[in-house]
């Protein structure tokens, strides 16, 4: 799976740059560019607090 471009291969929706701001779990409180905090799901990477992922449907697809 490459999700590099934003894009989903599934799909096909963009997927979104968010910065993991608290972890719980494989929960966490993530914001996206805007300002907005979004709750995902992050148990299919490796991030931590400072991090950025690609987001798509609520779940964390790739550590950028």
């Amino acid at each position: 799976m490459s999700c590099d471009d934003g894009h989903c291969i599934t799909c096909g929706d963009d997927g979104t740059p968010m910065t993991v701001l608290r972890l719980r779990g494989d929960q966490g409180l993530c914001e996206d560019g805007s300002g907005a905090h979004h709750t995902i799901e992050l148990a299919l990477v490796e991030a931590g607090v400072g991090d950025r992922v690609l987001v798509h449907a609520g779940v964390a697809l790739v550590t950028l």
